[in-house]
Formats: structure tokens, C-alpha cells, sequence
């Protein structure tokens, strides 16, 4: 009894071949789409911009900096921080939104060798607000809202655009 008819071996190698150079395929478009999502993300929100305690200061280590989230033309997320008299580019490797409306943002600091996870909260009136901002080893220096160091609550930023 013949189980196989003739060229069975050369089909199923044409077939691999197919889904080895589809999944090659997949695997160099996966990166970019995974940054569109992010991007898109982050734009849907209402996160893109300059944002500040007071749009009007100058921007200052104790007074309130300048944060600034952009999108690339490559379509990497960025987020600049202007503290007058330093200024640093960091790049958001992550943006998800929970149930409850929080963007929970993972930026990748190059300079601290870290990444951080902070949640920020959009009010109904455009305003923006950190709820929580930790270390990746879950060190917070922001929690529920308010500074661990102090207690006191985050301040609430502005749009600056």
C-alpha cells in the first residue's frame, strides 16, 4: 500500500519553506508594529506634549521641569526632561492603559542604568497628574499619589503647548 503519492517530500519542503520566510517576515515587521502600538498609545491618551507645574517658569530642578513626550519619525516614543540647567532624552519602551483610565508609562533612563514604571492620571479638565512612580525593583519614590519622601501629593501639571 502506497501512503505518499509522488512529490509528497518536495510539497511539504516548498511548505516550510513558505512558513519559515512568513515568519521571517513577521519577525522584522513585529518590532515596528509593536512601536505604532506604543505610539499610538500614547497618542490616544493625550500624553504628546510639553507638560509643567507652570508653563510660564523657567524650567528648574526644585521648581518644576519641563517634560516633553514626542514621537519620532522612526516612531520611537521619546521623553525629554528639561531641568534648566540639565537636560536629558530617554526612551519610553512601554504605554498601557488600565481600566480605570491610568497610562502606566515604562521609560528607559540610560543614565541611571534602569528603567522606571510611573502612572499618570489625565483630569477631565486636561490636567496631569503622577499617581505612582517606581524603580524596576519596585523602590517607589511616588505612591498613591503622593511623594514617599514627604508625603506630600504630586503636583498637578499644566499642557504646555
Amino acid at each position: 500500500m502506497k501512503f505518499f503519492r509522488a512529490g509528497f517530500f518536495q510539497d511539504m519542503t516548498r511548505c516550510l519553506g513558505r512558513l519559515i520566510a512568513a515568519g521571517m517576515l513577521w519577525a522584522a515587521i513585529a518590532p515596528k508594529a509593536g512601536a505604532e502600538t506604543l505610539a499610538a498609545t500614547v497618542e490616544r491618551w493625550g500624553l504628546l506634549g510639553s507638560w509643567a507645574v507652570d508653563c510660564a517658569a523657567r524650567p528648574d530642578r526644585d521648581k518644576g521641569a519641563l517634560l516633553t513626550y514626542e514621537i519620532r519619525k522612526d516612531g520611537r516614543v521619546m521623553y525629554r526632561r528639561n531641568f534648566g540647567d540639565a537636560k536629558d532624552e530617554n526612551e519610553v519602551v512601554s504605554a498601557t492603559v488600565n481600566a480605570e483610565g491610568l497610562l502606566n508609562v515604562m521609560v528607559y533612563f540610560p543614565s541611571l542604568h534602569q528603567a522606571r514604571e510611573f502612572g499618570l492620571l489625565l483630569a477631565k479638565d486636561g490636567s496631569l497628574r503622577a499617581i505612582y512612580n517606581r524603580s524596576e525593583r519596585g523602590e517607589y519614590t511616588i505612591r498613591d499619589g503622593k511623594f514617599v519622601a514627604t508625603g506630600a501629593p504630586t503636583p498637578i501639571q499644566q499642557r504646555c503647548d
